[in-house]
């Protein structure tokens, strides 16, 4: 019979490694090597990750949890984006664009709602008239209860005089994700043509940091041809930039877009799930204060996965306040969850989640970031 039993030896190995691990998960400055490691923890060690990026938030935070009640604005977009079902080229996609009414029906039902604070987002246009209808609802929004509601834009790419306007006007934050900060990769899951510069959405990037947003930036996890060293990056990329959000979210391929067809090189649900987990764990541990949304694709891809969001260090939920009507119409990836939720059954929805796993809401509050530093101002 083979002698199964642990040898002293292998004991000690077992337990310093246990040793070097938690060691790890309170080192005061990661670098990347060491975020790599955390990254590739499985098992226990995976837990731990997650349960001290938990610690470290209600350490620098606390357990609330800020709302940003989202409007689609509209899903008609200039950019090709290879993965996104609101592609340009897809011409199966019911295109359509809220009314400055529903806007603002949208915006007040947030209000009552005890939100906060709205998310205005759309598909990519720099069209004149879309700019101006852009502003003059910023500023409408800004009338609501004398300026009560605060404003997140997530419109895309434009020059920096619509971003100013957009700002002058009462928004106040703003998130333009990278997808990715590796530009060989981002160029895998973009056209390389004069509308998508890697460059470019790094110049917009800090273009809403000097004139004064607080801004957001995140990633898709589980891409065709994406590395654990290229996550890694990522993190760092958020660092380095000095971000005041983090929007982190796995990648769902949707069948009517060219990535498709490289579904079989990704990771399972479940592998990009626990992986996009372990990014918002890292995340936090190297940026504390920031602020950093529970996407609705970690409740697609996991019934729990807000919720598991949220234990892993994110802070921020974005309930749809979309008309029904027009929800399925912007599918960027599909089998959305909570297409069919009315506004009412999903905050009491939230309410209820977020308290069996220790965490409140904070209603009527912006819910800015803590780790937002507004630039110097010229005098």
């Amino acid at each position: 019979m083979t002698d199964c039993k642990i040898s002293v030896v292998e004991l000690c190995i077992f337990a310093l490694m246990d040793s070097g691990f938690k060691n790890l998960l309170h080192k005061a400055q990661l670098d990347k090597e060491d975020v790599k490691r955390l990254l590739s923890a499985q098992g226990a060690d995976a837990e731990r990750l997650l349960q001290r990026a938990l610690e470290v938030k209600l350490s620098h935070l606390d357990n609330c949890v800020h709302l940003r009640g989202l409007i689609e604005y509209g899903n008609t977009c200039e950019k090709n984006c290879l993965y996104c079902g609101l592609r340009s080229d897809n011409p199966k996609v019911k295109r359509y664009g809220l009314t400055d009414r529903e806007v603002l029906s949208c915006a007040r039902l947030a209000h009552e709602l005890g939100y906060g604070s709205v998310a205005l987002q759309s598909g990519e246009r720099s069209d004149p008239d879309f700019v101006r209808r852009i502003t003059q609802l910023v500023r409408e929004i800004k009338k609501i209860d004398g300026g009560s509601l605060g404003i997140t834009l997530s419109l895309g790419e434009q020059d920096e005089d619509t971003y100013r306007r957009w700002f002058e006007a009462g928004a106040h934050r703003y998130l333009l994700r990278i997808e990715t900060s590796d530009e060989a990769l981002y160029y895998k899951i973009h056209p390389k043509n004069g509308t998508h510069s890697f460059r470019r959405r790094i110049d917009c990037l800090e273009s809403l940091k000097r004139i004064g947003y607080q801004t957001g930036t995140g990633v898709m996890v589980g891409l065709p041809f994406q590395t654990p060293d290229q996550l890694a990056s990522d993190v760092f990329f958020f660092r380095d930039m000095d971000v005041a959000m983090v929007g982190l979210g796995p990648f769902i391929p949707h069948p009517d877009t060219p990535l498709f067809r490289f579904k079989d090189l990704i990771p399972s649900a479940k592998e990009r799930m626990d992986m996009t987990l372990k990014m918002i764990a890292v995340t936090r541990l190297v940026m504390p204060k920031i602020n950093m949304v529970a996407a609705t694709a970690n409740q697609t891809v996991d019934p729990q996965g807000r919720e598991k969001a949220i234990l892993a260090g994110a802070n921020v939920i974005m309930p749809n306040l979309t008309p029904e009507a027009y929800r399925e119409s912007y599918f960027i990836y599909p089998d959305k969850a909570c297409v069919k939720d009315t506004p009412q059954a999903c905050k009491n929805c939230l309410d209820v989640r977020l308290a069996a796993i220790g965490h409140k809401i904070l209603y009527n509050a912006w819910g800015d970031s803590l780790a937002f530093t507004a630039p110097r101002r010229k005098v």
